[in-house]
């Protein structure tokens, strides 16, 4: 079967046609045509002399003819050997005396091109000629199967120069096909008069009005119908050869037309099977300007494609002109190649027996000003409806028509010229942050460049000062008097990014210096004016004049709705579907067949609208067929009165089935389709009052009796699989609110496929809820899904006796009870199914050829809700005045308590059914005491009736207000009334920008609980992003991404649609650019990653030329942040990652020419939306850090999703993972303890440099601990943590979170509660042995988790309304239960701390971690020589050094050895070099394991070379003593001297000059003679000496006293050995020993951190005030007696045992028991 292209881009299975006319064979016949043309300059012969045969051959349907309308018509097969005289011309008899007399007096010797042409395009010529043919052939062969290919459109011509046939909306969402109606009816060879044949003319009308002609019987019915042709004189000969020259001609009179032959199948189901040798009708109509003049027989159809051609009606191509010094052929050749090359084919289900195409039903025609002109004229019988009837109210979406008044209402709030709302320029973010006090580090160095200085003004100053402040320095030097000066016109620009500071906030709270500080890179600023700052951004006026268009602007966002059909192709359908009605009703003798093509155009306007068959239409159809078939004795003229003043049944048949077709018609615009631009909202309607634009009246929901019910009647548009995979299906209905059942759930009964038009599954089947509407919520949604029943031999399973499997949900959709307007739901409704994961699933293993089904396919389902003579109007009660009572009574202290502590809890999560009641019952107490429990109170509500909702929104409205955080939990799905979430956005609303900025995601989320598009959190979200870039940036790539949502996709596309008519076309132009750039790398990604081995290279370098071809005509602003704009690519600098989804890695270069390099990662084939989720979990943690002064140096990187499995992500420079700084020593490096801190140490070799790396590693490792823990992410081995050269340590994918762990088999990967390895210890103690320094990384810990623990319920918030955001990891309230308890709400802060160092102690000693590491290392392992150009050379030298820069080296030797204790003890090798031309040696410092690395390294680049042999390394006994190193000093003055004496590739050699270079730990070494001493170890103190500290928190409350033993530091033991430490307490008086409590012991260390609680019971503060508190710490020995180490007494009395006491207590030698 060929592919042949339909001129709307689509494809059909047609067979391939047969005789295809070549190029030359048309250009040879089109000149000898016209050789004749201009050789016979007299009349031909009359038509009779024509032989038999070609009049036979000339046989042809004519219909009834009809004034100013046309058809185009095809040739017929003809059996005459005469084949050339056919593709010449004749021209009808049908010109009126008029136009003779016009043609005698045209001159065309005289006429020029330009006059004729003239003449071409007037109005009247050629316009009105018809031809009158007999009634008895009308309409025959009609194609039914095109619902544009009707008989009587108007020409596409007839009003308009050489314009497209179609006029397409500009709203519309679709493109209705741009192409000429094809021929309906065969061109029709006439005998000639002048020897040549000619075709009827290209489009033939026809006319209801005029009066038939009488019955016409042929004599032979094989025989030819012959018409008499007017003559063909030398004038008009002259004439059209004239014109077939004209430039005009060339350009528009050859239109492309395509023949599209359909499939044997549609021709199966549509052909009307005449008899053999029946003479066909055709249908006369007058002829347009250029159908007629067809001079070029490339027009003509061959004899073997007319059979089909006929029987199908054929298919349009797009009208496409020529060049006019082209040749036409070239242009119809690239038309009809570009048409299929676009073309792809999107097969409907197979759900009819001939093989019906979606494609082949959108091929419709679009209704130009003639079809709106004619649109009165179509149909004759009774009850036919006008097109017109499309834009009224029931035909629209009224809820999107108030929507978008609304958006305008919006939009001219915001007036552009505002500068506070439209700066048209990137405000810089601001982080509340609690101020320094003082500290030095609160001075910032800061650069300012201005234009009127060459140099940048530098100055130090506070980081708390106010940015105007800054302005008004800086303009000190360029301003002598600065009372001329407006500060306020003046703005400081960030250098490199396209952002400004905010002049109101302090330097210190925007985010871009607080990075800087945490990088310790320069803050430059850029000094402007006002006048001078580029607002690229800026709506203008012109951006108010424009209509709200929700679909205007969505033709690049990647949406999965699209719609079927648009509104006005909808129209053309029906005026297909009325040209088939009239000829049906105009001819009684062909009434079977007529009938059948109206049935059959019916269908095709069905398969249109998403195969929807309501019951009406099905009725009719079965009606109109009965009538059909009805006995008539005298049977009437159609259209025409019967005897007793009845129409005919047949007429009245069809007036039905036309009403039951527009009433369809409009259900699915109202469903589906946009609201005509024009059409404007009625006014609502008013309970008990004047009547709405209907004429109905209302009457109040509340006053009604009736019990809720409603009929499913059907499912339309089933996938075809479905019909083989389940035998039964049924729907469960549920009435819900607040995420609660009303009622019990209702199912359905079971019912199979039915088969009527197209295969559906039928119900028809009323449902009642024993629920009075009277009493329903306004919000009640009305919830339907869909279980499938497999068959028993669905997936050809053998096995059917087996227990058959549970009914599947194939899917879910959900509707409110009243709309928009507060009217109950009445009528029928259309609703779009989203399928489950089975339903897709099973619809997806049916498509053909292994494609997925198309997802403009919906799924339909009609339930039909009872219709009410007046509008049922839900009207709220009038509220109470206060809810407050004038007695308030006190509550018991147990029950207070009882309510405290239920309302401190961090949210609904975990309250049971008693607490709710509780809390109900004592709501005001709560709104007294308790604000911040709202939304327990309102989750508590026992009943939302409409008898109970006065009270709650009295209560509501009088509760005080809540924070904007607190506030986000009433948007949650399980708060479904509108007052409670109109509310909850007031008080959202007095968050910032910036603040809001953070909990966008969630608020996008949350419009999907929102009961109606038009609601508050929309217009709150449109008013923010009208206001500031930033969030309509990230609201449009938000937005961007949830249109893929199946079930609300379609909400968040008008929310978008809305967005875009709000932001201006500047800002709307910047984000096409965006989204044109997210497609292009894409592709290269996408290509990068199918592509194999080298063929990667190959690929990433040709896709990143058309990249590079996008910046050549425009910068681009990132998807990653407005602010960042980038003007081309480092090619050079590009690659790709070697991991699984091989992302792409992209250096970008600023179009800020003080800017630095962008560096970004772009990903396709993985959900970037959980990294998103979580990286924004982190920067809420570093926010509440900040604002509680706690500074971790959290390293916030940006990544956002581009569309479904694509993303960028920010790239942090000067970092590496774990995995490659560790194996660089060997595949084990995991294991070790120092790799962390020798990486560090050789990127900061100054020693106060890496004490400050030192800091932000412990600092930067204490959050990634505590983010880490609390959100549950796993999947940590070492590839997905990485390391700052700074020392900032930050986690990477998190693709695993909430607890789902990795698993490696049955084993789970992540077997610690976070990463916490020992070579991170040994950074953060400075050694081996634990310090303070972990003292305070444990007190970095436990601070941060219980700030995060304060704001647990923000949290839990955040996470829950993310819920349904499709998240494979977080999909219900249960996996929120693993944060819940990660957070350890109902704990203490103490009890909080005592948890969390118990699991650093857990990670830390977790051997399965390491083990993690090294498995991967070894999974990653590759052989890769030496590192790449960029990598350093050596692992403790930065850089690369080369025998040219350094000097020959003359000789090398070790000199001597020195013992360190710098982190822990070990020896380090003096090696004495001399170069060339340098009198004195050099001294370097190396030690054994760097030679070793040398050597290693040194195998790798000269595998084949014999090098010196190397000392082993194993060693018996300890290896850091004296013996030991002496021995390996000789090794390795040995190894060195051979080393030296190698071929010179290896001795000049880049690795050994990296090697002897001097760095900086070489130049601050002392002593290279080996007498100097090194410091020594702490002198050992006697047995009486006793030193150390020991931290405490005392704490009092219900009658027990806790003492929490934290830390204790530099304690020291008799033999100068590390200890073993514990603590023992007494409380004095105590001659019984029965107040000791006691810790655990803690291992070989002077700085044991315990963090433990040993609590007395029982003891009043009067009793305490008696006691003191005795402490001691002793070493536990287990061959000796434990032995004391210090101790203290603390007298209680001297304590406030009303607050938490922490303090540091200096040990002393006290007695002790």
């Amino acid at each position: 079967m060929a592919q042949i292209s339909s001129g709307n881009g689509f494809k059909l299975d047609v067979p391939q046609s047969k005789g295809v006319v070549g190029k030359e064979e048309a250009l040879r016949m089109e000149e000898e045509a016209l050789a004749k043309l201009q050789k016979e300059k007299r009349p031909t012969a009359s038509p009779s002399t024509s032989s038999s045969s070609s009049s036979a051959a000339a046989s042809s349907s004519f219909a009834k003819a009809k004034p100013s309308h046309a058809t185009t018509t095809a040739p017929q097969p003809s059996s005459s050997s005469d084949q050339p005289e056919k593709d010449l011309i004749i021209f009808p008899e049908t010109k009126k005396q008029d136009e003779q007399d016009k043609f005698r007096d045209i001159d065309v010797d005289k006429l020029t091109n330009k006059e004729l042409e003239k003449l071409l395009l007037d109005e009247n010529f050629g316009a009105n000629r018809s031809i009158s043919l007999p009634s008895s052939l009308l309409g025959f062969n009609l194609s039914a199967s095109y619902p544009g290919g009707h008989g009587c459109s108007s020409s596409p011509f007839q009003s308009g120069q050489w314009t497209s046939v179609l006029s397409t909306p500009s709203n519309s969402s679709v493109s209705t096909p741009t192409h000429q109606p094809s021929p309906l009816l065969p061109s029709t060879p006439f005998p000639v008069q002048n020897g040549l044949a000619s075709t009827l003319p290209g489009f033939l009308s026809m006319s209801a009005q005029q009066p038939p002609f009488m019955a016409f019987t042929p004599i032979h019915p094989a025989a030819a119908v012959t018409y008499q042709q007017p003559p063909v004189n030398l004038e008009m000969v002259k004439l059209f050869d004239k014109i077939a020259s004209t430039s005009e001609y060339l350009k528009n009179g050859k239109s492309a037309i395509a023949d599209l032959d359909s499939s044997k199948a549609i021709v199966a189901s549509l052909e009307p099977n005449p008899p053999p040798q029946q003479p066909a009708a055709t249908e006369a109509s007058g002829i347009s300007r250029f159908d007629w003049l067809d001079l070029d027989p490339l027009t003509k159809r061959k004899a073997e494609n007319e059979d089909a051609s006929q029987a199908t009606g054929g298919a349009a191509a797009q009208v496409v002109p020529a060049s006019p010094s082209g040749d036409p052929w070239d242009a119809v050749l690239a038309t009809e190649g570009e048409a299929k090359a676009s073309a792809r084919s999107q097969h409907r289900r197979a759900s009819t027996g001939a093989a019906i195409t979606r494609s082949h039903s959108l091929n419709i025609p679009g209704t130009s000003s003639q079809h709106k002109a004619h649109s009165q004229e179509k149909g004759k019988g009774k009850g036919l409806l006008k097109n017109a009837s499309l834009e009224e109210q029931d035909a629209q979406d009224l809820e999107v028509v108030a929507f978008c008044e609304d958006v305008a209402a919006l939009r001219s709030r915001f007036p552009h010229g505002d500068m506070s709302t439209n700066p048209g320029y990137v405000l810089s973010p601001v982080i509340t942050q609690r101020d320094c006090g003082g500290d030095s580090s609160c001075s910032v160095k800061v650069s300012i460049e201005i234009s009127e200085s060459q140099q940048p003004v530098t100055f130090t100053c506070d980081v708390n000062s106010p940015v105007e402040l800054l302005i008004s320095q800086t303009l000190c030097w360029i301003h002598d008097d600065l009372d001329q000066v407006d500060f306020s016109s003046y703005l400081l620009k960030v250098c490199g990014q396209e952002e400004v500071l905010q002049n109101k906030h302090s330097l210190g709270s925007h985010e871009y210096v607080q990075n800087c500080r945490k990088w310790e890179n320069e803050i430059t600023l850029q000094l402007i004016s006002h006048s001078t700052m580029r607002r690229d951004l800026a709506r203008t006026a012109e951006d108010y004049k424009s209509p709200i268009d929700l679909e205007k602007h969505l033709g690049q966002v990647d949406r999965p709705f699209r719609e079927n059909v648009t509104r006005q192709g909808l129209a053309d359908y029906l005026e297909g579907y009325h040209t088939q009605v009239s000829i049906c009703l105009q001819n009684e003798s062909t009434l079977y067949k007529t009938v059948d093509r109206v049935v059959q155009t019916l269908k095709n306007l069905c398969c249109a609208l998403d195969e929807v068959e309501t019951q009406a239409v099905t009725e009719a159809v079965k009606r109109l067929r009965h009538s059909v078939n009805l006995p008539r004795t005298h049977p009437p003229k159609m259209g025409s009165k019967s005897s007793n003043g009845h129409t005919s049944p047949v007429e009245e048949s069809m007036a039905l089935l036309t009403q039951s077709v527009y009433d369809l018609a409009k259900l699915y615009l109202r469903s589906f389709c946009p609201p005509s631009a024009s059409f404007r909202s009625p006014p609502l309607p008013q309970a008990s009052s004047g009547d709405d634009v209907e004429g109905k009246s209302s009457k109040e929901a509340s006053g009604t009796t009736d019990h809720l019910q409603f009929t499913l009647f059907a499912l339309h548009g089933i996938p075809a699989n479905w019909i083989n995979s389940y035998e039964k299906y049924f729907l469960v209905c549920s009435l819900t609110h607040n995420d609660k059942n009303l009622f019990k759930p209702v199912q359905s009964k079971r019912v199979g496929t039915y088969k009527s038009f197209f295969y559906h599954i039928k119900w028809d089947e009323l449902i009642s809820f024993p629920i009075a509407v009277a009493v329903l919520p306004l919000e009640s949604v009305l919830s339907l899904s869909l279980f499938g029943v497999l068959s028993q031999n669905a997936g050809g399973s053998p096995d059917s006796n087996k227990q058959r499997k549970a009914p599947e949900q194939l899917g879910k959709v959900s509707m409110p009870l009243f709309d928009f307007r507060r009217v109950l739901a009445s009528g029928s409704r259309l609703l779009c199914l989203w399928t489950s994961t089975q339903g897709a699933a099973a619809a997806a293993a049916g498509s053909t050829g292994g494609r997925k089904r198309t997802p403009t396919e919906r799924i339909v389902l009609q339930v039909d809700f009872p219709d009410s003579p007046v509008d049922i109007l839900y009207v709220e009660p009038k509220e109470d005045p206060s809810p407050e009572p004038q007695t308030q009574e006190e509550l018991d202290p147990d029950l207070r308590r009882k309510l405290e502590k239920i309302c401190s809890r961090a949210s609904n999560f975990g309250l049971r059914r008693s607490d709710h009641i509780l809390l109900w019952d004592h709501h005001l107490h709560c709104r007294r005491n308790h604000p911040s429990s709202l939304p327990k109170v309102l989750a508590s509500v026992p009943s939302w009736d409409w008898a109970s909702i006065a009270h709650i929104h009295s209560l509501l409205h009088h509760w005080p207000p809540l924070p904007p955080v607190t506030a986000l939990e009433m948007l949650e799905s399980k708060f479904a009334d509108t007052e409670v979430r109109s509310v909850a956005v007031s008080w959202i609303e007095k968050s910032s920008d910036d603040e809001l900025a953070d909990y966008l995601p969630q608020l996008v989320q949350a419009l999907k609980f929102e009961c109606h598009l038009e609601s508050a959190l929309v217009m709150f979200l449109l008013s923010r992003a009208q206001g500031n870039i930033n969030i309509a940036h990230y609201l449009f790539w938000l937005l961007n991404d949830a249109v893929q949502d199946p079930a609300w996709g379609r909400r968040y596309e008008r929310v978008l649609g809305a967005l875009l008519c709000l932001c201006g076309a500047k800002l709307r132009a910047e984000l096409e650019k965006q989204t044109r750039l997210v497609t292009l790398l894409g592709a290269v990604a996408e290509r990068v990653r199918q592509a194999g081995g080298s063929a990667r290279q190959v690929a990433l370098v040709e896709g990143l030329e058309s990249v590079q071809n996008f910046f050549q005509r425009n910068t681009c602003r990132l998807p990653l942040s407005p602010s960042l704009v980038a003007k081309e690519l480092n090619i050079k600098a590009c690659s790709f990652f070697n991991s699984n989804a091989v992302p792409l890695k992209l250096a970008l270069v600023n179009a800020d020419p003080l800017g630095e390099e962008i560096n970004v990662m772009f990903k396709v084939g993985e959900d970037l939306r959980q990294d998103m989720l979580a990286l924004q979990m982190i920067r809420v943690m570093d926010r509440i850090w900040l604002q509680e002064g706690l500074d971790l140096r959290i390293v916030n990187f940006k990544c956002i999703s581009t569309g479904k499995h694509k993303g960028m992500v920010e790239l942090v420079p000067s970092s590496d993972t774990l995995r490659k700084i560790q194996v660089e020593y060997g595949v084990t490096g995991s294991f070790k303890d120092k790799p962390l801190a020798e990486w560090l140490r050789k990127y900061n070799p100054a020693e106060d440099e890496y004490e400050k790396a030192s800091e932000n590693f412990i600092y930067s490792c204490a959050g990634c601990c505590v983010a880490t823990y609390v959100l549950g992410i796993c999947d940590r081995h070492n590839d997905n943590i990485m390391l700052r050269s700074t020392g900032h340590m930050f986690h990477i994918d998190f693709g695993k979170f909430l607890g789902h762990a990795q698993m490696f088999g049955s084993f789970k990967r992540d077997r610690a509660p976070f990463v916490l390895t020992s070579d991170m210890a040994y950074v953060i103690n400075g050694g081996e042995r634990p310090t303070s320094r972990f003292q305070l990384f444990v007190d970095l810990c436990c601070q941060a988790y219980n700030l995060i623990r304060k704001h647990s319920g923000l949290f839990l918030n955040l996470l829950s309304l993310m819920t349904s955001s499709g998240l494979p990891e977080l999909t219900s309230p249960q996996d929120l239960k693993y944060v819940f308890d990660a957070l350890q709400p109902h704990n203490t802060d103490a009890e909080a701390t005592i948890f969390f160092t118990r699991l650093i102690e857990s990670s830390l000693g977790s051997v399965a971690t390491k083990f993690n590491f090294f498995i991967h290392n070894l999974a990653q392992l590759r052989f890769s020589g030496l590192p790449a150009n960029d990598e350093p050379i050596l692992s403790f030298s930065p850089k690369t050094y080369t025998l040219k820069q350094e000097g020959r080296i003359l000789q090398a030797s070790i000199y001597s050895f020195q013992k360190r204790y710098n982190p822990d003890k070990h020896y380090t090798y003096v090696v004495r070099i001399l170069r060339e031309g340098q009198n004195d040696p050099q001294f370097v410092f190396r030690t054994f394991d760097e030679f070793q690395e040398l050597h290693n390294k040194l195998s790798l680049l000269f595998p084949l070379w014999k090098l010196p042999g190397f000392p082993s390394k194993m060693v018996l006994g300890r290896t850091q003593i004296k013996e030991v190193a002496l021995k390996r000093k000789l090794e390795l003055n040995s190894y060195v001297h051979n080393l030296m004496r190698s071929a010179t590739e290896v001795t000049h050699c880049d690795l050994i000059y990296t090697f002897f270079h001097p760095i900086a730990r070489d130049d601050k070494t002392e002593g290279v003679d080996g007498t100097s001493k090194a410091p020594e170890p702490p002198v050992s103190p006697t047995s009486g000496r006793v030193e150390g500290e020991v931290k405490l928190s005392i704490s009092y409350r219900n009658s027990t006293l806790f003492i929490m033993v934290m830390h204790i530091r530099d304690l020291v033991s008799e033999d100068g050995t590390d200890p073993n430490p514990y603590v023992k307490t007494y409380l004095l008086p105590d001659p019984h020993k029965t107040s000791k409590r006691k810790t655990k012991t803690s291992r070989k260390t002077r700085n044991p951190t315990f963090n433990e609680m040993l609590v007395y019971s029982g003891y009043s503060k009067d009793t305490l005030a008696l006691r003191e508190l005795q402490l001691s710490v002793l070493s536990a020995e287990s061959l000796r007696e434990n032995y004391f180490l210090g101790g203290i007494t603390l007298k209680l009395k001297d304590f406030d045992l009303s607050k938490e006491t922490v303090k540091w207590y200096k040990l002393a030698a006290v007695p002790y028991f």
